[in-house]
């Protein structure tokens, strides 16, 4: 149904003073401000032949390209209302930039939207029809249009919603099929990565980077931060003229050093909301001809373009998998990456080093034997499994790095987050081992290398150090080889988290980061 379906006929006369009244009504009316510059017009029909001469902006085409109805066409107008995109980021896109329903979220009063669109292109069929087909509207039912148009479009919301529950629904019942069918639910469990995740059972993920203290912190970590802008701007000559895209853009900074390396077009996705505010950072800086920012999660977006030369993304987490988002950054690479492209970082890795540190031991386990006069060691076995993440001081390491894995991020798979690895720790101090802590390095393989590590040896970074206490701590002495195997794997239950399994001699301790 359309707008103008649903809307009754507000006056009707018998004779040919009314028709007059209506002409009145519109030179008279709110006027129509361009959809590309500050341009008004009485009429949206001289507002349309603007936007076709001044801006090359031919909706009539745009609707036939699209195959556009009315609910699109009220989005396109909400997204180009709060983008401010130029308009030939819309004409020359190969997609409708605005199929989200986010733009379907009534905003200010619209003359817009008051434009009868089913007809465009075609003849009027009211005595009272408007030439340009805008239907007349009376000063004094203003605010009567207004709640018709919102409640149509709440309608509208609840049906998408409903519609995606069924798609959530069918899907759920292929997997709980394919499982029953298969005899052995522990080897087909789905999903498997990110991709198979359906986007309504990831929004407590995508909602985690809606609060702004997680990017101020991202970007304080000034290792973090600078190695990405050097490794883009040492680089300029990898960047001119080229397509990049940046894979969870987050404010946006990543893609503001590709476009200052000169790179052609920057196209930047995040289904966080904070993706708005990265908008209106980029039109601060009058970067906006350049970079192109899309709401939405890499797995279930189409972007205006199929390839690019090169993709960016700060996409690692805590003991460098955590968050799954590797899985996004593989996806990019296999589906949108132009042949020898680039990807960076380039390579990533993993080490694991042995920790002495009794007075943060107790802190943490031992606290549980005598609390107020009462025990609670049962309280132990849980609080062991949940992992730290701390800054480790340099005194309290007593072994040597093991490295545990390696990862080539121009071909891994997304299976890469499951390994799993024999360490030998070589003792450098006899004392009391109370945890392990994993920590990673990152790689930009560039003319101009750049590199950083999130270990304790080296400056802080905001991932800081993963520490792993142990339930029953281990006596060592120095030149002793401490052998032992880490296992990881998703957890079953959010794909997104990881259970590590830590095994020495006949002990195994499980951990979990959720």
């Amino acid at each position: 149904m359309t707008e103008v379906e649903d809307t009754p006929t507000l006056c009707e006369g018998d004779n040919d003073d009314d028709s007059d009244g209506w002409d009145e009504m519109e030179i008279s009316g709110e006027q129509t401000t361009c959809l590309f510059c500050p341009s008004q017009f009485h009429t949206i029909a001289v507002a349309l032949d603007h936007c076709r001469s001044e801006h090359k902006f031919d909706l009539l085409e745009l609707k036939t390209r699209y195959n556009m109805d009315c609910y699109s066409f009220i989005k396109m107008i909400n997204y180009i209302r709060l983008h401010k995109p130029e308009p030939k980021i819309i004409t020359e896109s190969c997609v409708a930039l605005w199929d989200d329903d986010v733009y379907l979220k009534p905003g200010e009063m619209e003359p817009w939207l008051m434009y009868d669109f089913d007809d465009l292109g075609s003849t009027p069929s009211t005595p009272h029809y408007a030439i340009d087909g805008k239907t007349p509207i009376s000063n004094n039912i203003g605010d009567l249009q207004r709640q018709i148009y919102e409640l149509t479009l709440q309608l509208r919301q609840k049906d998408n919603l409903l519609k995606n529950a069924m798609q959530d629904m069918a899907k759920m019942r292929e997997v709980t099929k394919t499982i029953v069918e298969s005899g052995d639910s522990s080897k087909n469990l789905v999903p498997t990565d990110v991709a198979s995740l359906p986007i309504t059972y990831d929004s407590e993920y995508f909602n985690s980077y809606s609060h702004y203290g997680i990017h101020q912190e991202m970007l304080s970590d000034s290792v973090r931060t600078i190695s990405y802008r050097d490794a883009i701007l040492n680089n300029k000559d990898i960047f001119t003229g080229k397509t990049v895209l940046d894979v969870g853009c987050g404010t946006g900074i990543l893609s503001m050093f590709a476009a200052k390396a000169e790179a052609a077009k920057v196209y930047g996705i995040d289904q966080s909301d904070v993706i708005y505010k990265a908008m209106d950072i980029v039109r601060e800086n009058n970067l906006h001809d350049t970079i192109h920012l899309i709401h939405g999660r890499i797995e279930d977006t189409a972007l205006p373009v199929d390839k690019v030369d090169i993709i960016i993304s700060e996409w690692m987490g805590y003991f460098l998998l955590f968050e799954g988002m590797l899985d996004s950054f593989i996806y990019a690479r296999d589906n949108h990456l132009s042949p020898g492209g680039v990807v960076l970082p380039s390579r990533c890795n993993i080490s694991l080093i042995g920790l002495s540190d009794m007075e943060k031991y107790n802190n943490r386990i031992t606290f549980w034997d005598d609390i107020y006069g009462f025990s609670m060691k049962c309280m132990k076995s849980e609080v062991v499994k949940e992992p730290n993440i701390e800054t480790i001081p340099s005194d309290k390491i007593i072994t040597k790095p093991c490295l545990l894995n390696e990862i080539d991020l121009t071909t891994c798979p997304t299976s890469t987050v499951e390994f799993s690895s024999n360490f030998k720790l070589e003792i450098t101090r006899s004392g009391t081992i109370t945890a392990f802590a994993g920590y990673f390095d990152t790689f930009f393989d560039l003319p101009n290398s750049v590199s950083f590590s999130t270990g304790p040896h080296t400056t802080k970074t905001h991932w800081q150090q993963t520490v792993f206490y142990l339930k029953n701590t281990l006596e060592v002495n120095e030149g002793d080889i401490l052998e032992g195997n880490l296992r990881c794997k998703r957890i079953k239950k959010n794909i997104r988290g990881l259970q590590v399994t830590i095994t020495v001699g006949q002990e195994a301790q499980e951990y979990i980061l959720d």
